[in-house]
């Protein structure tokens, strides 16, 4: 039934345009604010995440919420870094220096946007 419905995901944030300065100056996404104060990111693929605003009663994902796979994760956490990006250093998890999980799976790092949301870059060969 719903197989081809073009589906969409979102989550919440407490600053939608704190939210559009991150999302499009710090990891260099199309990010659009309309009139509503939803915050529409697109992506190369023709896909789409919306970002919409619960101010005070905003309350972080606890979850990863966007996942971005990459070819080279070393060099997306190096250039993220460099911008000012802080990846997340989980116990237990088999990260390295850097915040990359490079055993029992793909490669993965996780970080958080403005709002405490948490996010990945996955390694895809």
């Amino acid at each position: 039934m719903l197989k081809d419905a073009p589906a969409f995901s979102g989550f919440s944030t407490d600053d939608v345009a704190k939210a559009q300065v991150f999302y499009s100056e710090m990891l260099g996404l199309d990010a659009h604010m309309n009139d509503m104060g939803i915050l529409t990111l697109k992506f190369s693929n023709g896909g789409h995440t919306i970002v919409y605003p619960k101010g005070d009663q905003h309350v972080p994902a606890e979850f990863t919420v966007l996942n971005f796979p990459v070819r080279d994760i070393d060099s997306t956490v190096d250039d993220l870094t460099a911008k000012g990006v802080s990846f997340e250093h989980y116990e237990g998890m088999g990260l390295d220096e850097k915040g990359i999980a490079r055993s029992g799976g793909p490669l993965i790092a996780w970080f958080k946007d403005p709002a405490g949301n948490i996010l990945s870059v996955i390694q895809q060969n």
